[in-house]
């Protein structure tokens, strides 16, 4: 009448009337054929042995951590933010004057040096800067530096926030 685990004719019972599954068999491909009996229709679906008893587990999609996830399950392109790196700030501030500290170690003339000039283009690892007084393009190393100060507001935006905060109580 009803299989609750006993076997019939070699088929494990799943504790369903009229369903059964037969036990696996390897082919020579690696795949193990899965005969279901489910009212008279029968299916002979290709599985690969995943070490189970012919079942197959549904592997989840590769998520990057933060990813966001539509309720359907499918995996969203994370919003890309530039991310809060001093390069980043100096390019948001071009064209305006400020003042570079740097530091130079092991060098007998000086240690350290300060340079003060506009802005003209900042990349990962230089600043280029230029002389109000003499006209001179001068290339700082971001490695030098150790601080930069600015004598008028900044341009600065956050990664992932909307708007420049509000510059009250200043």
């Amino acid at each position: 009448m009803f299989n609750f685990g006993g076997s019939t004719n070699g088929a494990i019972g799943n504790g369903y009337p009229g369903l059964q599954q037969q036990v696996p068999s390897r082919s020579a491909s690696g795949y193990t054929g899965q005969n279901m009996n489910n009212g008279g229709y029968t299916a002979n679906v290709p599985q690969q042995n995943m070490g189970g008893a012919g079942y197959s587990a549904n592997v989840p999609p590769q998520v990057m951590s933060g990813a966001p996830i539509s309720p359907t399950g499918k995996v969203m392109p994370a919003p890309q933010f530039e991310q809060s790196y001093i390069e980043n700030i100096l390019r948001l501030n071009l064209g305006k004057p400020a003042t570079f500290y740097m530091t130079y170690e092991n060098n007998s003339q000086w240690n350290a040096k300060i340079f003060s000039g506009v802005i003209e283009a900042a990349g990962r690892d230089h600043i280029i800067i230029s002389e109000r007084q003499t006209g001179r393009r001068i290339i700082l190393l971001m490695v030098n530096l150790d601080y930069v100060v600015f004598d008028e507001p900044l341009t600065y935006q956050y990664p992932g926030v909307i708007g420049n905060p509000s510059q009250g109580g200043r």
